[in-house]
């Protein structure tokens, strides 16, 4: 199983960086300039990390998991305090290799499931080498397009 992770990184709440938010909705269709635009601030903060002590990013490196929306180069937000549950994508280390995958459970069988047809579902065998959830991912951060 190929590493699927670049990098880890625990992240700083010291500083709190509140942006505007828009409180209306941003329509993708026709836009209605009579809306109301108020503003208050937000800290991405406060929506993304729930359990600051539990929480960590990890930057994702390869393409197995783009069915689930999850790109090469994303930063992913994981949550060590979470319980992995059967269809969650989760950061796990088997034998030493970290990857980010959707944890399967069928019939008392775990499984490590790709979100790409080109690359294999792993069976879990723990009695082969050490396995390891180190959290669950809540959150992806991606750009789209060219800035």
């Amino acid at each position: 199983m190929a590493s699927n992770l670049s990098t880890r990184y625990k992240p700083s709440l010291a500083r709190r960086l509140k942006r505007p938010l828009i409180l209306s909705r941003v329509p993708a269709g026709t836009f209605s300039p009579a809306d109301d635009y108020r503003e208050k601030s937000l800290d991405l903060n406060e929506h993304l990390i729930k359990h600051e002590a539990a929480t960590f990013f990890v930057r994702i490196s390869g393409d197995s998991m783009r069915g689930a929306g999850i790109l090469s180069g994303d930063l992913a937000i994981v949550d060590r305090s979470l319980k992995p549950l059967d269809g969650c994508v989760v950061v796990a280390c088997m034998n030493g290799e970290t990857t980010c995958k959707r944890l399967k459970l069928v019939k008392s069988k775990l499984y490590l499931a790709s979100a790409n047809p080109d690359y294999p579902t792993i069976e879990v065998d723990t009695s082969l080498g050490d396995f390891e959830i180190w959290g669950v991912v809540t959150h992806v951060i991606h750009k789209i397009g060219k800035p």
